[in-house]
Formats: structure tokens, C-alpha cells, sequence
């Protein structure tokens, strides 16, 4: 008797969908994925997986459509399941999400990491968060120099974000700034990946993680996976951090996957308690120790720094901040307002009325923003926008807390003052921790 194959729709944002299409569904024999949807990140549908991705069962790849069409691709393409496979929404959110698909015929599944993890031969080190903009790179930054600083040689494989053709980005290498054109990546690639390559890691990032992770494998002693959202992991931690945000005092409670991260924590850091209040502090420290008691749990700062940050004292500024950070991530503010509170500007000017374009949409997307802009560019036409944006604000200066070098992307008719943020551990709790993960595999 030959059983029929499960027709299945991937709820995704060009990330975790690949992923799980790639580990579970590319060569089964039981399922059949008749379409990916897209979701979140602008300008990822209406495309193609293309066939040197999908594989043999796939001869002609498969279509990508907005999300907006779910209902209507459950009921036309006769789908079976629903396979939620992207990050960093609120549990009501994706209950609202299983009850579209269920009320439309279809099961709403939700995937253990545990099935989409694959095994390193190298020691691999996970950091993950509870939310987007929590500090997982800082994290990625500190851990990967402390190593080094081992004589141990690091590379980091960073989640994916492959938002452009698709069968150019298979396995993406990243060593040298250049190599950030080579592959015409978005401003929310390059504040992901140019601070490591800067600090002189390499890094890689792409769509196939089984290819990527054996190609990392040939150059390193240990491997970092620096998670994106709050996203798991897409391979076997032999430690996993994950960092929890006290500015968003509760989310670790109720977003998805971020509860579910902090519970498969071996350390737990708790971030920007020189931000946050006692209160936020001591909220987030109870939440955590309800989930995952044996966790180790480390105490740090989110430092903000600039060169030449007093010359802001008594000047007009515009704040722009990290995209993904105050945009999905809903952060009140970023770096770039905690460096501009220490200098005391005269004014920081609110950036909403003068956005053009794309710009003006994510602020009306995103209506909490108001003083801060984001950092958006996922495309060539809104960084055009974002220059605009950004040359039209009456300031003095542009206080700018993307970790990407604006410069190198747009004209700027007033100077730009780069923020930086780096972790702070608070004692030597995080420091005795990497030592004694270094010791074992040396």
C-alpha cells in the first residue's frame, strides 16, 4: 500500500523555513511542500526556492507567496500542515496564526529544535536571546576574543538572512569588508556582520547549514552560532547561552521561540542592567529561574561608546538606531539614545516628520516610533530613502548605534557620530565559564 504524501505550506521570513525544509522535509518521501510563505521582512516573497536547493523531489523548486494568502494556499494547494518556522512573536500572535490554519483544514505545527539541529565534529557554542536586540552579538563578540585569546581559532556562523537570489547564497563567506559587496548584502546583514569581520573573524551565513557548518569546520577550533531573533539553534550546542532583555522586563514569558530558548539554557546572561531599573531586573531574574532553576545566570552591562561623543553636548542630534531592534523588536529606544543621554544634546530631534518613501512606511508600520530612526535597508530603494531620511532632519550631528559603517552605504550632509556597545560581564562569572568550555576542548 503506498500511503499518500502530506501536502505541506512553510510559514516563514526567509530564514528558519529554509532550515527546516532543508534538514526535514528536502528528501522525505512522506511529505510534500507545495509552497513557502513569507512573512515580516519586506521584499522576500514572490520568489523562488530554486531547484540546486530544493533537491531531486523538487524538479522545479518552489514558489515562495506572501502570507497574506495563507488562507486561500491552505484551501487551493489542498495543504495538510502548516509548519511555523520563523521567530520573535507573541504567544497571541501565534495562536491567532493556529486558529487561521486550523479553521481552514489544516494542522499548525510547531517543530522542537532538537529535530533541526544538526551535529557538529567541532565544539560549537550557541548564543541565542529571548528577544530580538537583547545583545546576542555582544555576546558572540566577547565570547569569540576571549577564545581567541586562547590561541584558539574561532569561526562564527551567523542565522541566516538570505533576502537576496537565493541560488547565489547557498554558502556565503564573509573575511574582509569587500566580501560584504561581494555579496550585495542589506544593511541588516552588514550590522550583523561586519563587527565580527572588523574584530577579524571570519563568518559565514548563506541558506544551507549543513554545507556552511562543514565548510566552517575546516578552519576552526571552536564554532559560534550567533542566532538571530530569538531563534533556536540550528545546530547541537556543547554550551548555549542565551540573553534575556530587562528593558523588556516579562517577554521572556511570552514570546515565541524566546521561552523556549531560555529553558534549553546551560547560561542565562541577563543584559543592560546599567539600563534598566532594579524592578525590570529582578522581574527578569524571577522569570528565569521559574523555567531553568540550573542555569547559570550572569549579570552584565551593555556598554554605548564613541569617539568624540562630547561633541554632541549642546547640539541638535538625530538618533538612528539598529533596524530589526526597534522595529520587530519593539524597544522604546537603542544605543543610540542611551550614548545621546550621557552628552546632553540641546535637542534630539524627532525624526518622524521628515521620513520619505519606504522610510515613512516602516513608521507607519511600526507607530511607536516617533525620535529614533531605524536603520532599514533591505533594499536598494530604501536606503535611497534612508538617505533622504536621514538629510532632511534639521540636526547637527547623527548619532548612529547601527553597528554597520552608514558611510559606506549613503551621503550624509552632517557628521556622523558611531556608536559602539560592547558586553560588560559583571564579575568573573561569564570570563570563568569561557575558561573552563576552553580547557576542555584544548
Amino acid at each position: 500500500m503506498i500511503l499518500k504524501r502530506k501536502n505541506v505550506l512553510i510559514l516563514g521570513a526567509a530564514g528558519r523555513d529554509f532550515h527546516n525544509f532543508n534538514v526535514l522535509f528536502r528528501n522525505s518521501a512522506g511529505y510534500n511542500v507545495v509552497a513557502f510563505t513569507a512573512n515580516q521582512i519586506p521584499y522576500i516573497s514572490n520568489r523562488l526556492y530554486p531547484r540546486v536547493l530544493s533537491g531531486r523531489l523538487y524538479k522545479k523548486g518552489i514558489k515562495i507567496h506572501d502570507e497574506s494568502e495563507l488562507e486561500a494556499l491552505i484551501k487551493n494547494l489542498k495543504a495538510d500542515i502548516c509548519v511555523m518556522s520563523y521567530s520573535d512573536l507573541p504567544y497571541q500572535e501565534v495562536m491567532k496564526k493556529s486558529s487561521l490554519v486550523n479553521a481552514a483544514g489544516a494542522d499548525f505545527w510547531l517543530l522542537s529544535p532538537e529535530h533541526t539541529m544538526i551535529k557538529s565534529v567541532k565544539p560549537l557554542i550557541a548564543v541565542c536571546a529571548v528577544r530580538t536586540g537583547s545583545g546576542k552579538s555582544q555576546v558572540s563578540r566577547y565570547i569569540s576574543k576571549k577564545l581567541r585569546g586562547m590561541g584558539l581559532r574561532v569561526v562564527l556562523i551567523r542565522h541566516p538572512m538570505p533576502y537576496g537570489l537565493l541560488k547565489d547564497q547557498v554558502v556565503e563567506r564573509f573575511e574582509t569588508l569587500a566580501d560584504l559587496d561581494k555579496y550585495k548584502t542589506t544593511i541588516e546583514e552588514r550590522e550583523d556582520y561586519e563587527p565580527h569581520i572588523r574584530n577579524g573573524f571570519v563568518i559565514y551565513a548563506g541558506v544551507d547549514y549543513e554545507k556552511i557548518l562543514r565548510m566552517a569546520e575546516k578552519e576552526a577550533d571552536v564554532i559560534i552560532w550567533d542566532g538571530g531573533n530569538n531563534d533556536a539553534p540550528f545546530y547541537k550546542p556543547d554550551l548555549m547561552v542565551t540573553v534575556a532583555d530587562p528593558l523588556r522586563a516579562g517577554n521572556e514569558l511570552t514570546y515565541y521561540p524566546g521561552e523556549t530558548v531560555a529553558r534549553m539554557a546551560d547560561v542565562l546572561i541577563i543584559n543592560k542592567v546599567d539600563s534598566a531599573t532594579k524592578t525590570e531586573v529582578r522581574r527578569v531574574v524571577a522569570d528565569l529561574k521559574s523555567i531553568n532553576g540550573g542555569a547559570k545566570l550572569v549579570f552584565a552591562n551593555s556598554a554605548a561608546f564613541a569617539d568624540g561623543a562630547e561633541r554632541i553636548t549642546g547640539k541638535r542630534v538625530l538618533l538612528v538606531e539598529d533596524g530589526p531592534t526597534i522595529t520587530h523588536g519593539g524597544m522604546a529606544f537603542g544605543a543610540a539614545t542611551v550614548l545621546a543621554r550621557k552628552h546632553r544634546p540641546r535637542k534630539i530631534v524627532e525624526a518622524k516628520p521628515y521620513v520619505v518613501g519606504e522610510i515613512k512606511r516602516t513608521f507607519e508600520k511600526y507607530p511607536k516610533l516617533k525620535f529614533e530612526m531605524p536603520a532599514v535597508g533591505y533594499s536598494s530603494g530604501e536606503i535611497r530613502d534612508l538617505q533622504t531620511s536621514i538629510n532632511r532632519v534639521p540636526c547637527d550631528f547623527v548619532v548612529s548605534a547601527t553597528p554597520t559603517d552608514l558611510k559606506r552605504l549613503i551621503k550624509v550632509n552632517k557628521p556622523i557620530l558611531q556608536v559602539s556597545y560592547e558586553l560588560e560581564p559583571r564579575g568573573g562569572a561569564f570570563d570563568r565559564i569561557i575558561k573552563n568550555f576552553a580547557e576542555k576542548i584544548m
